[in-house]
């Protein structure tokens, strides 16, 4: 390894100049920060600014503090390969959040001086990361599910340049959407078009880069991303193969529309559902749509939507299934094709046509005559030889009674996610759930990957679509969401993209995501570890299992860098070589601590660097006061917050402490799933810390915090400032 060099590097640009004694950061670098050597330019981002950087990390240095603004800001100027780095946040940390006035001049100085002694302290014990060596580059990505996703998925797999192996439970190729006598077209003219399924199939079956396993299942997968080994069966027959990522494209299952008798489910033949109505279609093939009890041409037909859906009774599905109100008027459109004068009627509550030509898709069905009534299906009784149905209609605010020939039920989807840990008896034998599981992964967390609430694969759409708490691992398609043709093709399309993307990761040994190119990865002192398994259970991603003799062995590619294990090891000896106890640890302590007698407060806040810090840069760019006593650290994740860090802080003198981390619970923003939730309880029992201090329990306070809280963050500190005058100062200064 080379020898450290450290070099400090201070801006004057963005007023940094005008508001701040830059000689001062300078000397605070090199005299108690030890850094080789200090310097300033007008604007550190500019060419000649970058260029003076080089300079000198061709001369040997190999360490960089750079004062400038936030670690979020110029991260392509300030991008070097080779080195260890320290971004310094004097702009939207200091002097974009303190006023301009010769009163607040003595504190933003403070502050920008112990940021840049944060800085080198954190530098210091920060060490050069090297690259996992576990697996080499496998550019081969297994589909599980040969549905319409799955298949374009494995398509756009193999355009890219790497092989798929698709493996189908069934007979053949295309899922449910084989099934539909036409898909829904989102592009003009916008009508019913071929459902696709057969010219998928055959550029796939024409692709040598492409293998199709039918009638098969898979009975064990292990490895990570990059070494996969995975044990097809087929017809009874085991082939293993080791991939580089893996994509769930395993659909879903239509809801049981006899789980809805007041609509004349299951009791007469001319209700149908969805599903239903697409064979009437298929069989009619363009022709008259017959009735099922007597084979008459079906002359008014009534779509019910949302039947069974958002709906919070018992045994419903509470969520929308988002391609139903689509499909009922593409289904509206096979009568009116047919017979102009047919009786087509889509009854709604809210009717949504999601994607950009939802709307245009819509208009095509009124000017076909499809009649859209806003109302309430009450039940639905024999009449004759048709249907009478009563509804409510929310339109004219009155019960109203109509003749049928046909219901057809938008019921929703269920997706076909495989075994929930969550919900598995623990009486339950392996073998049953072997049989029940998809992946029938081995992890110790369970066969398949964790579910929501609804039984979709985990993964959250808005902060990390595709992204399952399996590393290396995607699912896509409407086992992640419910959603319509079109957005499972889409869907397909990111998650094969996320796939290549992890198998590239993996053969460098970089990690994926969040923290994507990093490749420090966590190592432990075994002599220190008390076996106590914490860090095992709580690691979110299943990366870390036990040797025989109950020490932890890190599955370093499955690892996505966020330090929850180190969070939670009681002894501390879990570290990466960017990111540890020490140097987080040592940025507390570097913090200059006035004492009692100066009334200047001490503040310290530990914030998420994935939600809370780019709030807190916000609101430094709306430039939203807050107090000049508050030091920010960002830390990786809340889960990563060792109570060492507190009671440091606290023993240091420190005031008050804050941990602002994303949402956590059933709606979850964190990007390592569970460590905003983890920090919370591990905080909830601060309490006795903080009553071995005799330190008053206002003075620790964690929070949820979200990007947008962008107004929210500077009125927490604020508050916090507020309760530490209150509640007075620290008794450590004394």
């Amino acid at each position: 390894m080379s020898v450290k060099k450290v070099g400090a590097y201070i801006c004057k640009g963005c007023g940094l100049g005008e508001r701040l004694n830059i000689k001062a950061l300078e000397n605070i670098a090199t005299r108690e920060g030890k850094t080789a050597y200090a310097k300033s330019h007008d604007f550190l981002c500019s060419q000649a600014g970058v260029d003076l950087i080089k300079a000198d990390i061709a001369e040997g240095t190999n360490f960089l503090v750079i004062g400038a603004c936030s670690r979020r800001a110029k991260t392509e100027a300030f991008n070097f390969e080779g080195v260890n780095m320290s971004r310094v946040n004097l702009r939207e940390g200091v002097i974009w959040v303190r006023p301009n006035t010769p009163e607040a001049k003595e504190t933003t100085q403070e502050m920008a001086e112990d940021y840049v002694r944060m800085g080198c302290a954190e530098l210091k014990h920060m060490n050069f990361a090297a690259p996992s060596t576990e697996q080499s580059l496998v550019k081969h990505v297994l589909v599980v599910g040969g549905g319409i996703t799955g298949m374009t998925a494995a398509l756009e797999a193999v355009t890219a340049g790497y092989q798929a192996s698709i493996v189908e439970k069934s007979e053949q190729l295309g899922g449910v959407a084989k099934q539909l006598y036409k898909r829904i077209s989102l592009k003009a003219p916008f009508k019913a078009i071929d459902n696709g399924v057969s010219e998928l199939k055959a550029k796939l079956e024409s692709n040598p880069n492409v293998k199709i396993y039918l009638n098969s299942t898979i009975s064990q997968t292990n490895g990570a991303p990059g070494r996969f080994s995975v044990d097809i069966d087929q017809n009874g027959t085991i082939v293993t193969e080791t991939f580089g990522a893996i994509i769930q494209a395993t659909g879903f299952t239509p809801f049981d529309m006899n789980k809805l008798p007041e609509l004349g489910a299951g009791k007469s033949p001319d209700v149908v559902d969805q599903m239903g109505l697409e064979m009437l279609a298929t069989a009619a093939n363009g022709g008259a749509i017959k009735r099922p009890s007597d084979g008459k041409e079906v002359k008014s037909v009534l779509f019910v939507q949302c039947a069974g859906q958002r709906s919070q009774q018992e045994g419903h599905l509470s969520y929308c299934s988002g391609h139903c109100c689509l499909t009922s008027i593409k289904q509206a459109t096979y009568f009116k094709d047919h017979n102009p004068n047919a009786d087509t009627v889509v009854l709604f509550t809210d009717l949504r046509t999601p994607g950009a030509g939802g709307e245009n898709f819509y208009r095509s069905g009124q000017e076909k005559g499809v009649t859209f009534t806003k109302g309430v299906a009450k039940s639905v009784a024999p009449n004759g030889s048709g249907l009478k149905v009563t509804f409510d209609d929310l339109i004219l605010n009155q019960v109203v009674e109509q003749d049928f020939d046909l219901i057809v039920l938008a019921t929703g989807m269920i997706p076909t996610s495989g075994v929930d840990i969550d919900k598995v008896e623990e009486t339950t034998p392996p073998e049953q759930l072997k049989a029940l599981s998809i992946l029938n992964l081995n992890y110790r967390q369970g066969r398949d990957m964790p579910q929501l609430v609804h039984g979709f694969v985990d993964s959250h759409f808005i902060c990390f679509p595709y992204e399952t708490r399996r590393t290396g691992i995607y699912a896509a398609g409407p086992v992640r969401r419910p959603m319509d043709i079109a957005q499972a093709q889409e869907d397909a399309t990111g998650a094969a993209l996320k796939a290549i993307q992890a198998i590239e990761n993996a053969a460098l040994g970089r990690a994926a995501h969040p923290r994507s190119g990093d490749l420090s990865f966590p190592k432990f002192r075994k002599e220190g570890c008390t076996q106590c398994k914490r860090c095992t259970v709580e690691c979110p991603f299943g990366a870390i299992n036990e040797d025989e003799n109950r020490y932890p062995v890190f599955n370093e590619a499955r690892c996505r860098r966020c330090g929850t294990c180190m969070g939670a090891c009681p002894v501390r000896v879990i570290s990466f070589e960017n990111y540890s106890i020490e140097t987080v640890g040592q940025q507390i302590k570097a913090v200059n601590i006035p004492d009692e007698y100066s009334e200047k407060p001490r503040l310290l806040v530990l914030a998420c660097e994935n939600d809370a810090y780019p709030a807190l840069d916000m609101a430094g760019m709306n430039r939203l006061e807050y107090s000049a006593y508050v030091r920010i650290i960002p830390v990786r994740c809340l889960g990563s917050v060792n109570t060492i860090w507190l009671t440091d802080a606290l023993n240091s003198g420190y005031d008050g402490v804050m941990l602002m981390g994303c949402q956590k619970g059933v709606d979850y923003q964190c990007h390592f799933v569970r460590g905003s939730e983890m920090a919370h309880y591990r905080m909830s029992k601060i309490d006795d810390t903080l009553k071995q201090l005799n330190l008053e329990g206002e003075r620790v306070a964690t929070y949820e915090i979200a990007i947008t809280d962008v107004q929210k963050v500077p009125q927490l500190i604020n508050e916090m400032a507020e309760t530490v005058q209150r509640i007075g100062m620290s008794p450590f200064k004394f």
